[in-house]
């Protein structure tokens, strides 16, 4: 199978909120950066998701907005219709959909939620998936409260609504991304096994490899409309790749090779160039093109953006 090579997409992630003024100027500095979008996740301890989006497309001009990822779990189908339609139209249609099954049961314990076994959450996940298919694609639903809100958008594989993120290294969640998602994202983390759950390690190369693959093949004929994701984990830039890998295949576990940090894919390590170098040869390899960096490295991944956009001029 030929797999078109997408051009580049870029993003951060953003934990945390100290005043409005503070956050609309650290939405400013990540466009002005280069940034293509900004996400916000959906743990507790992190602010509330939706309003955060609002105030990010609120305070610039093009940067799109996004979830990565919400934790269905914690919503109800319709709610979770009502908030993304919502916030599809407060940001003129700049929203991106991220969905996931949940992965961390403290949470869960902290709010009070049931931890379901792992194919529950899975279920739940394809489920509501289904639903806000329902919703975003009918007609301004008539309620006793008035008109249910309709998204903006209405493009991508899931017909209406904004683009639908779906990651995850599991069979289930990645047939699920394989059936319904715009963007696949291939998860670095594993549950580590006889562990408790949330204790995870970074993927290989190799298992990326074979997730990929996974997806495509259950994608069938439209695994090449599919844009690839990857959030990277951690950016160094360092004129000495290989005692930058020796340090942190120390830090992830002995399981863990110098050969195995040097070629994964969540981590960046390296000159410039040579980090920008990795990404293309991601690109090549597994098809990731829409790269996330978490927001402590956004200012150090930010010399990449500027080298690759001037590569490709």
């Amino acid at each position: 199978m030929v797999i078109a090579m997408r051009d580049f997409r870029f993003s951060s992630n953003i934990f945390g909120v100290t005043s409005a003024d503070a956050f609309a100027d650290r939405c400013r500095q990540i466009e002005r950066l280069g940034y293509n979008t900004v996400f916000a996740p959906d743990h507790l301890g992190a602010p509330a998701p939706f309003p955060l989006l609002i105030a990010a497309a609120d305070a610039t001009e093009r940067l799109r907005v996004g979830t990565l990822v919400v934790n269905v779990c914690f919503w109800n189908p319709a709610l979770l219709a009502r908030e993304a339609a919502t916030t599809d139209i407060l940001t003129n249609g700049r929203l991106e959909l991220g969905l996931g099954a949940g992965h961390m049961k403290w949470e869960f314990d902290q709010a009070g939620i049931a931890w379901e076994p792992f194919s529950a959450r899975a279920d739940r996940l394809a489920a509501t998936i289904r639903e806000l298919e329902r919703s975003f694609g009918k007609d301004l639903q008539e309620l006793p409260g008035g008109r249910s809100p309709r998204p903006v958008q209405r493009r991508g594989f899931n017909r209406s609504g904004p683009p639908l993120i779906v990651g995850g290294t599991g069979n289930r969640i990645l047939e699920i991304a394989a059936e319904h998602a715009d963007v696949v994202a291939i998860a670095g983390a594993y549950q580590v096994k006889g562990k408790p759950p949330g204790t995870l390690r970074l993927a290989t190369a190799a298992e990326t490899d074979d997730r990929v693959r996974f997806v495509r093949a259950r994608a069938g004929e439209r695994s090449s409309e599919i844009e690839w994701h990857v959030l990277i984990q951690m950016v160094v830039q360092t004129d000495n790749r290989l005692a930058t890998a020796k340090e942190l295949s120390g830090e992830l576990g002995t399981d863990f090779t110098v050969d195995a940090a040097l070629e994964t894919p969540f981590l960046l390590f390296g000159t410039v160039e040579e980090m920008a170098e990795q990404l293309v040869r991601n690109r090549t390899r597994y098809g990731f093109s829409y790269i996330t960096v978490h927001e402590p490295y956004l200012e150090a991944f930010a010399p990449v953006i500027e080298y690759l956009r001037a590569e490709s001029r």
